[in-house]
């Protein structure tokens, strides 16, 4: 590490696996503080344990109000400031929109969106006295564009993008950044522990939502993207002066990114003149 730079301190959500494991890891490993956190504290004791007072694990559900308020009174009162929040905690649900239930999909929002924003309004006070932050929502390529079987996840996903934005125009002008991180297909453990299954599936789907949910089962484990490289994309981007809202990463999602865009500009142009056809005459 630079010995002039400053060091940063990270509160990173979901450290437990995958790609928020990964950038705990090498947090740290940069010289920077960073309360990692889990449900089950255990599970990330490992990854603190060499690195002394710079390193705090916590317990915390992001969906619990005092387990959300405690990580940030902890993190704070241990490590200094938080300058960087990464909200990465998060799950899968695969279902067909008609197999959706009710419990699994408010499950879903509770810990992907909920718990997130809620995160999110308890350490925006601290960055906007500081007059510095930088809020990490980790989206997916899935909050760019919706697939068979992903519907319900999508929706957090797209609820995220929507909010990161709004956000994104609401902090700049105090000085606070954020950016969406829109991974592809990576090998983490999100299509196997991470991943929630309809209880029962119709047979109607099964040449849509269920051959795409065989698909990335037979593929996990095989998926192109490397964590570790994607957590050194993002503290690239923290690092950066002007850090970008969108981040996609892996070859995949930027190829999934940009039909989408080249779609939406084509169907955009063919149907203007109904588009602005809409308003008042003299609008």
């Amino acid at each position: 590490m630079n010995s002039s730079r400053r060091p940063r301190t990270w509160l990173i959500t979901g450290s437990s696996s995958g790609l928020g494991r990964a950038l705990a890891q090498r947090v740290l490993e940069h010289g920077d503080r960073c309360a990692l956190t889990a449900r089950d504290v255990s599970r990330i004791s490992d990854i603190a344990a060499p690195f002394g007072k710079s390193a705090l694990p916590l317990a915390l559900d992001v969906r619990n109000a005092s387990e959300r308020e405690r990580a940030v009174r902890d993190t704070e009162a241990a490590l200094g400031g938080i300058d960087v929040l990464v909200n990465n905690a998060g799950h899968g649900y695969s279902a067909a929109i008609e197999e959706g239930e009710e419990d699994a999909i408010r499950a879903m929002f509770d810990t992907n969106v909920f718990g997130l924003a809620a995160l999110t309004r308890l350490v925006l006070p601290g960055m906007r006295a500081r007059g510095r932050g930088h809020i990490v929502n980790i989206s997916s390529v899935g909050g760019l564009v919706g697939n068979p079987s992903s519907g319900y996840y999508s929706a957090t996903k797209f609820a995220v993008e929507g909010l990161s934005q709004s956000l994104a125009k609401e902090v700049e002008p105090l000085g606070l950044h954020v950016t969406l991180i829109e991974p592809g297909p990576f090998r983490t453990d999100f299509q196997g522990r991470s991943m929630t299954t309809a209880r029962a599936t119709i047979d109607a789907y099964a040449a849509t939502a269920g051959a795409r949910r065989a698909q990335l089962k037979a593929n996990n484990g095989k998926q192109p993207g490397d964590p570790v490289r994607a957590a050194d994309a993002v503290i690239k981007v923290v690092e950066s002066e002007n850090p970008p809202l969108h981040l996609v990463l892996g070859k995949v999602a930027v190829g999934r990114a940009r039909e989408k865009f080249i779609e939406m500009l084509k169907t955009l142009e063919q149907w203007e003149a109904v588009s602005v056809g809409t308003d008042y005459p003299d609008a």
